[in-house]
């Protein structure tokens, strides 16, 4: 099917969509025509917490092919969710891109998006994406350790992120506590363990003397330069700093946590269309290009993360991303973003 037939067969399916909840629903959320169709003015507004560095090419790409105008507003992903709120069904934006599942999950739970038709969600596999059809997923970002391969074998690198918090480890592993990406991982194990269990974790990674960095990158380059022995991270700044360096000059190395652990999550980046854009064609246009194989090769190409549509291939190198999911975990409970930021300043790590 062409890209323009399957806009449209997507638009239609969505009109129809909003015309049956218009009927059971009343006054229900979105900027629906009189005739609860779909409408089109060539432009919307995107707030997204991905950085203009990042993403920015991609828009160019999707504005060039589709001739819309995409007005964006650029920020943190957390800021971007709590002005959302803030903003309700009032919001300027269309729609949503986060960097990560937890955002998108709180903003699902406050019913400030409209249901995407499954034609678009359904090319996501289960497990990376909503389960209510409220947003899609876009990239996978898999949790690993990073570990310095001049002091460490393979077979020293545990299985689990339990052994990282024994004496063992103490003042050789590294952390990003602030760094969105680390409280979704404490999150997630609040989630998959419970609250004790996670409690305990964190006491002992703080009585542990952790090395603190702002974010992943720092970590890796850390690593990489011999200053910490391992650390914990996303997957796709090694790939992205050895396309830059080259794989020889890769001191670091990673290791992937068994399938399950807490420590191998995948977290999701993601799109989806506010109520406020409900009957916006262009922003619903927007949210099945990021899942188009253009858009997702893209991906794969200059940030190394894992594509989530099965026509295009994950990177060279790492585990299938069928492997790494976690059935026990609903990304969309990855949103008590508040909880582990306490849980963090309890024990002095933020």
């Amino acid at each position: 099917m062409s890209q323009n037939r399957r806009i449209l067969t997507i638009v239609a399916a969505a009109s129809a969509a909003l015309l049956l909840v218009g009927c059971s629903a009343g006054a229900g959320g979105g900027s629906t025509s009189s005739s609860g169709e779909m409408e089109s003015d060539g432009e919307f507004t995107l707030y997204s917490g991905r950085s203009e560095a990042l993403v920015q090419p991609l828009i160019d790409m999707f504005e060039e092919q589709s001739g819309i105008s995409v007005n964006v507003r650029y920020g943190d992903t957390a800021e971007l969710g709590a002005l959302l709120l803030e903003e309700g069904e009032r919001s300027p934006a269309q729609a949503f891109l986060s960097q990560d599942a937890g955002a998108l999950g709180a903003l699902a739970e406050a019913e400030l998006f409209a249901t995407l038709p499954s034609e678009i969600t359904e090319r996501v596999p289960a497990g990376f994406t909503s389960t209510d059809d409220s947003w899609v997923g876009v990239t996978g970002r898999a949790r690993v350790i990073v570990y310095d391969s001049e002091v460490l074998t393979p077979s020293q690198i545990p299985a689990s992120v339990e052994a990282l918090a024994t004496p063992e480890w103490s003042g050789r592993l590294a952390i990003a506590p602030t760094n969105a990406s680390f409280q979704s991982f404490i999150t997630a194990y609040r989630v998959l363990e419970g609250e004790a269990a996670a409690d305990e974790w964190v006491a002992a990674i703080a009585a542990n003397d952790p090395q603190l960095f702002e974010n992943n990158g720092a970590i890796l380059t850390a690593v990489n330069d011999g200053v910490v022995d391992a650390g914990l991270i996303n997957h796709y700044y090694w790939y992205r700093l050895a396309s830059e360096i080259g794989d020889a000059q890769m001191r670091a190395q990673l290791s992937f946590p068994q399938a399950g652990d807490p420590g191998s999550i995948v977290n999701v980046t993601g799109a989806g269309v506010l109520k406020s854009g409900a009957a916006d064609a262009d922003a619903l246009e927007f949210i099945d290009f990021l899942v188009s194989r253009d858009a997702q090769q893209y991906f794969v190409d200059e940030t190394f993360e894992y594509p989530v549509i099965a026509e295009v291939a994950s990177p060279e190198g790492i585990p299938a991303l069928s492997s790494l999911k976690n059935e026990d975990l609903d990304l969309a409970d990855l949103q008590s973003l508040e909880l582990t930021q306490a849980l963090l300043a309890k024990h002095g790590l933020i």
